[in-house]
C-alpha cells in the first residue's frame, strides 16, 4: 500500500522526533510502564490513532490481560503486547500476545518496546502459530525509508487494512531470505541449475546431486532447519500448488477455430 504524501511525512517527521526521546529511555532504563506511555503516543503521533477513543489498556481476555488494544468502531484491530525499552523481545513474549489474539480472534500482533516494533499475523490453526511480517528498530532506522513508510503505513489509522497487511505479508515473505533458499531447492529450479551447467560446459549432473549440494554445502542450514526455513518451504509449495491449479485451468481452455467459430468481424 502507498501512503498518502501527507501520512508519509507525518511518520517521518514525528518518527525522527522520538528517536531521541526513546534513546533518553534507553539510557535512563525506564520501566515497562513509563515504556507503555511511550508507545501509546507513539499509536497517537506517528499511526493517527487518538488514544483516549481508539486505545484502551490492560484490556481483559479470559481472566487474563493484554497490555493495549487498538480499537476503530469497536472493532479491535491489532492487539499490542510491550515490555520495558531495555528487554530484549523474544518468542516467549510474543507466544502471550499470540494466545491473547487467539483467544480474541485478532489477526494481527504488535510486540514491542518502545524502539523494536513487531508485526505478527496470528495463524488460526491447531497448534495456534504466527508469522512474522517485519521487525523495525526506530533508533537505528532512517524515518523516510520505503520500508519504514511501507510498514507503519499499513498499521496507521488511514492506512490499516486487512487487505493491504496481507499484501504486506505476501510482499515479506515471498522476498525472505527463507523463502528465496527454498525456491533455490525446489524441483524447478534444481532442474534449470541442471541445463545451465549443462550448456556451458557440457556435464551432465544429476539432479540429487545438486540437490544435496545446495542442501548440506551452499545454503545455510539455519535457512532450511529452522522454523522460518520450514514455514518457507511449505508457503513456497502452497504457490506452487496455486500456480499449477491455475496453469492446468489456462491450458484447458480450447483456442478458437476459425473454421468452427465464425467470427463476424472476420473480413472486415
Amino acid at each position: 500500500m502507498a501512503v498518502s504524501a501527507k501520512v508519509a511525512s507525518r511518520i517521518s517527521a514525528q518518527l525522527k522526533k522520538y528517536q531521541p526521546v526513546l534513546k533518553a529511555a534507553k539510557q535512563r532504563d525506564i520501566s515497562e510502564a513509563d515504556t507503555v506511555t511511550i508507545i501509546k503516543d507513539i499509536l497517537a503521533d506517528v499511526l493517527g490513532y487518538d488514544k483516549y477513543k481508539d486505545l484502551s489498556s490492560e484490556h481483559a481476555i479470559r481472566g487474563t490481560y493484554v497490555d493495549l488494544v487498538v480499537t476503530v468502531d469497536e472493532k479491535p484491530r491489532f492487539l499490542i503486547e510491550a515490555k520495558a525499552i531495555n528487554v530484549e523481545l523474544k518468542d516467549a513474549h510474543v507466544k502471550q500476545a499470540i494466545d491473547y489474539a487467539a483467544n480474541e480472534g485478532v489477526t494481527w500482533v504488535v510486540l514491542s518496546n518502545g524502539a523494536v516494533w513487531r508485526l505478527y499475523c496470528v495463524k488460526f490453526g491447531k497448534p495456534i502459530d504466527k508469522i512474522l511480517v517485519f521487525e523495525i528498530d526506530i533508533l537505528s532506522s532512517d524515518c523516510k525509508s520505503d520500508d519504514i513508510l511501507s510498514c507503519f503505513g499499513n498499521l496507521t489509522s488511514e492506512g490499516y487494512s486487512k487487505d493491504s497487511l496481507a499484501d504486506l505479508l505476501n510482499q515479506k515473505q515471498a522476498s525472505s531470505k527463507y523463502t528465496v533458499a527454498a525456491i533455490l531447492r525446489s524441483d524447478s529450479m534444481i532442474e534449470s541449475l541442471r541445463r545451465e551447467i549443462r550448456r556451458l560446459s557440457g556435464l551432465r549432473l544429476e539432479t540429487d546431486y545438486l540437490s544435496n549440494l545446495l542442501s548440506n554445502e551452499i545454503i545455510k542450514r539455519e535457512l532450511i532447519d529452522s522454523d522460518e526455513g520450514q514455514d518457507a518451504s511449505a508457503y513456497i509449495k502452497k504457490l506452487q500448488k496455486a500456480f499449477d491449479k491455475e496453469r492446468a485451468v489456462t491450458t484447458a481452455v480450447p483456442k478458437a477455430n476459425p473454421t468452427t467459430d465464425p467470427n463476424p468481424a472476420a473480413g472486415l
